[in-house]
């Protein structure tokens, strides 16, 4: 073949400055037959790399359960898509931004957010809602917290960048959402030190489309055009998602930041209408987005799933600079641009439709047969790879996998619980204001959460964001779905199995105390490097986890994202998995939040564990329960608060018990007998219940009419030390307040599903806030002194001098 002129000689050693092994290396000239030229090392380099191959999580990946009878596309396309009902299908994705976010957090966060909505329309979805899962440092003076209880104060400088990197990546989740058009409705925010120099952002969007509307990234049709349609190519991104994602971060990472993308939202909007749009004409056999790996990956994956070869001349490509090089156009990760296969003789059609959007598009080369991906730049042949083997066949790690050294702990080392009858409300007062627990309002109230009015929960109304259905075609609305992400990258240190199963139970908790049905989940797995034992050992543990709970919960992997290298100077982050779980409501009228609604109703802890799973209630010594009990305590956000402790173990799980709890939830909310539901998670029973006292609102005859405070009085009666009954973390329970006309039908359902259903208080009228244990006032309180603690903790942190 005419191959194209180049200056570099390509040598093994330029062949490792690209991220490629010696091994790598000679399977490239393998594949090819002969020495590759610098293009075509590009191009194997960003496809190969751990971003875009997942060559050491493929072997572990297969484990997760991926077919449901709701699944019409599973792992492998831009997004999962499942079957919602009536006609329609759900596209829903999250994948991470992590490396991007910390050298540079605003253009990092929005172009994390811009790739994962490109991601949805491609499959010919209209985005209808994003959720953000965030980690970052400690952002105040006491953040600083390490396993058995050590504790170091944090640098200036520590706090100072934390809080710089917090304030850019959300202005860049707003700003890239609200310019789009996309309401962001939900996620969570945690912060740990461990994320201090690499937080982790990741990105999950929600589209709606007729399921004969759904479109795959598949070339086929030899002779069929293909096209280039959206914002011209820069020099921005080169390496971008693909290798700065690919390694662990130095001293030099900071340098990377050219590497990053730049987004602009207002572009994207106009690439989604014309892209629905031109797939309306039915003259579009496939579309995929330029994603990580930019032109790259989108000629050679379509190819390579169509089982066809592709050309295109790079001339043709729009660029916004001069000079580029094939290498530069093929490696660019600009963004807001998308690559698609036309029928021959209808490219009038397509091309006529983004000139209408005022967007280039331009016919760059044709499908072809015989499995070549050709590269021409003004004719000569810039690089020739054959496209499967390039796709699909790059290496396959099955690394090294040990268990870490246990970390030896006694109980000197463990959560020790206070003297009975200690008043604990000072306590309640420091955990309701630490990060982890704090509102997080001063970040939501930058995002647009109701643009499009299809909001009807959004960030803290209810466990799960929830979006009304509307029809694409005659705008009806029946029902709605709800969606929620959750990881506890914590209790993953301390066990990465059974933290994933926390993760996943926890996320389909939260649909299910919103009313509806948990049907699928996506999955984001953060992790330190994968050449580490340990780190492969954590992550083949959490796949485990995840599969068994989402086997459980009926909850099918429909797609999603694993980042490695997540460390810097050596020092891995947690191991964090977050699951993204979707569910139906099948009545909007049903959808139930976490605020007390009405003075007088009954206060019910609902517990899927039943009486077996108690330990607390199981025969044994005190001195052993106390033991056991304070062991789990130090894995909690209480522990960590109150004590700097993280250690033991985090809380045994029962999937059965958390189906029952779950099928439950969304029992009692179809039949319309519960008032408010929230489940017990971060900061156990007493956070829950303040949190739906925050929440409360006046409302009579359905429309809301003023607020005033509502505040509880609870009364506890377990065996248990009084901080655990009130702080535990302990899975399958929620609280829910039900009226007491409706109490006998509560109880009735809850029996029906195995679920314990105590009476622990009342909601009353005003700003009382009041906890017993065994007859002992722990907690008195008003309501608004717990708000103030709670309230502002973020916003003051941030603006600090």
């Amino acid at each position: 073949m005419a191959t194209a002129p180049t200056e570099i000689r390509v040598t093994p050693e330029i062949a490792a400055e690209h991220g490629l092994t010696a091994e790598e290396y000679a399977r490239v000239k393998q594949i090819l037959g002969r020495e590759p030229n610098i293009t075509e090392l590009g191009i194997f380099s960003v496809m190969w790399s751990e971003h875009c191959s997942y060559k050491s999580s493929k072997v572990h990946l297969k484990r997760l359960p991926t077919r449901g009878k709701l699944v019409v596309q599973g792992p492998g396309e831009n997004a999962g898509v499942v079957d919602i009902g009536e006609g329609l299908v759900a596209a829903f994705k999250i994948e991470s931004h992590n490396h991007p976010s910390y050298v540079e957090p605003f253009q990092g966060a929005t172009t994390g957010v811009g790739g994962i909505l490109r991601d949805i329309f491609t499959m010919g979805a209209r985005p209808i809602a994003v959720l953000d899962s965030l980690r970052f440092g400690p952002i105040t003076e006491d953040g600083f917290v390490s396993p058995l209880a050590t504790r170091r104060s944090p640098l200036p400088s520590e706090l100072a960048a934390n809080r710089r990197i917090l304030d850019g990546v959300i202005r860049g989740v707003g700003s890239y959402g609200n310019c789009f058009g996309v309401p962001t409705v939900g996620g969570e925010v945690a912060f740990e030190s461990c994320y201090s120099q690499n937080p982790l952002v990741n990105a999950l969007a929600l589209g709606i489309a007729r399921k004969e509307d759904v479109f795959f990234a598949k070339a086929k049709g030899a002779g069929n055009p293909v096209i280039y349609v959206g914002a011209k190519t820069g020099r921005d991104g080169i390496h971008g998602a693909s290798l700065l994602a690919s390694a662990e971060f130095t001293e030099e990472s900071q340098q990377k930041r050219p590497n990053v993308q730049v987004g602009d939202p207002f572009m994207e909007k106009l690439l989604l209408e014309a892209c629905l749009e031109a797939m309306q004409t039915g003259a579009v056999v496939a579309i995929q987005d330029m994603g990580a790996a930019g032109l790259t990956c989108s000629t050679v994956e379509m190819a390579s799933r169509g089982g066809t070869g592709i050309e295109i001349d790079l001339a043709k490509v729009p660029q916004r600079e001069t000079g580029m090089t094939p290498y530069e156009i093929m490696l660019s990760e600009s963004q807001e641009r998308m690559l698609l296969v036309a029928e021959k003789g209808r490219e009038p059609e397509v091309l006529g439709v983004f000139k209408k959007w005022g967007l280039d598009a331009v016919v760059v080369g044709r499908v072809t047969e015989g499995g070549l991906a050709r590269i021409k730049n003004h004719g000569t042949v810039a690089a020739e790879i054959p496209a499967h083997p390039l796709a699909e066949e790059g290496p396959v790690y099955n690394r090294p996998i040990a268990a870490p050294v246990p970390q030896v702990e006694s109980e000197k080392d463990w959560f020790a619980f206070a003297p009975e009858g200690t008043n604990l409300t000072q306590n309640l007062l420091k955990l309701l204001a630490s990060p982890a627990i704090a509102s997080k309002r001063w970040i939501t109230e930058q995002y647009d959460t109701s643009v499009r009015t299809n909001t009807l929960a959004g960030p803290g109304a209810s466990d799960a964001a929830v979006v009304r259905i509307k029809d694409p075609k005659t705008n009806e609305v029946k029902r709605a779905l709800a969606l929620s992400t959750d990881g506890n990258g914590r209790w993953c240190y301390l066990n990465p199995r059974v933290g994933a199963m926390h993760a996943v139970a926890e996320a389909a908790r939260n649909v299910a105390s919103s009313g509806a049905r948990p049907i699928a989940a996506t999955n984001c797995l953060n992790f330190g490097s994968p050449e580490k034992p340990e780190v492969m050992w954590q992550f083949s543990e959490a796949i485990d986890g995840v599969a068994e709970a989402c086997t459980a919960l009926g909850t099918p992997i429909t797609g999603g994202n694993v980042s490695f290298y997540n460390e810097t100077l050596g020092k891995s982050i947690y191991p964090t998995p977050v699951i993204g779980v979707l569910g139906i409501l099948d009545d909007v009228s049903r959808v139930l939040k976490i605020g007390f609604r009405n003075e007088g109703d009954v206060i019910l802890l609902l517990d899927g564990l039943v009486t077996a799973g108690h330990p607390e209630r199981s025969p044994r010594s005190e001195e052993s329960l106390r033991s056991s009990l304070s062991r789990e305590s130090s894995s909690s956000e209480y522990s960590k608060a109150i004590a700097g402790i993280v250690a033991g173990e985090p809380p045994a799980i029962d999937l059965a018990a958390e189906k029952r709890l779950i099928d439950c939830l969304v029992a009692l909310a179809a039949e319309g007998v519960v008032e408010s539901a929230h489940d017990i998670s971060d900061g156990g029973l007493t956070i829950t219940i303040a949190e739906s006292c925050f929440a409360a609102s006046f409302v009579v005859a359905g429309l809301q009419t003023g607020s005033f405070s509502l505040g509880a009085s609870v009364q506890l009666d377990d065996a248990a030390p009084a901080e655990f009954s009130l702080f535990s973390e302990r899975g399958a329970r929620a609280v829910v307040s039900v009226s007491p006309t409706n109490l006998a039908a509560a109880l009735a359902i809850a029996r029906q599903y195995n679920v314990v259903a105590r009476e622990i208080g009342q909601v009353i009228r005003g700003d009382a806030f009041r906890i017993e244990h065994k007859g002992r006032a722990v907690i008195d309180s008003s309501v608004e002194t717990l708000r103030d603690a709670w309230a502002n903790l973020l916003k003051r942190a941030i603006y600090r001098k």
